[in-house]
């Protein structure tokens, strides 16, 4: 059961938070990439709206079944490549935040593959990703029921 409805959000919350998003989604990474970002960290949040959401996303983009059931396990398999693999590192570190700093051989390692800039962006979308995971776990949108482009403006 929602706990808010989307007609009970502050006009102008949701709009701006996806100012940010259309602002990711206009740089150099691709919407793949960023998906899969918005995936992994909903798994990791537990966010059942959030996980409905992005692997609709995803199979909309053409992404492959074996791909999206093994992103749980992205470390065994061999199916994501070296730039998605060390995104997911990213992603699982700013997800489950210690008190210590990114350290330097993951950075480097991000260094190797994306531009400082890129690397600001990935940065903002892990962080934006868990910031919506966080807003629907206390709003409880009823998973299964998005539809897609249900949010995009663009």
């Amino acid at each position: 059961m929602e706990r808010i409805m989307y007609q009970d959000i502050p006009s102008g919350m949701f709009e701006n938070l996806r100012a940010i998003e259309t602002s990711i989604e206009n740089t150099s990474l691709s919407i793949t990439l960023l998906e899969l970002i918005r995936l992994r960290t909903a798994q990791l949040n537990g966010c059942a709206y959030c996980v409905d959401m992005h692997y609709k996303e995803l199979k909309h983009l053409g992404e492959t079944e074996l791909r999206l059931s093994s992103l749980c396990v992205w470390e065994e398999t061999h199916y994501f490549s070296e730039e998605e693999r060390v995104v997911l590192m990213l992603t699982e570190t700013l997800t489950k935040l210690s008190h210590q700093p990114i350290n330097d051989e993951t950075f480097n390692t991000l260094l190797n593959h994306f531009t400082k800039e890129e690397i600001c962006y990935l940065t903002l979308a892990i962080s934006q990703s868990n910031t919506w995971n966080r807003l629907m776990k206390v709003f409880r949108f009823t998973p299964g029921n998005y539809k897609i482009n249900q949010f995009k403006t663009n």
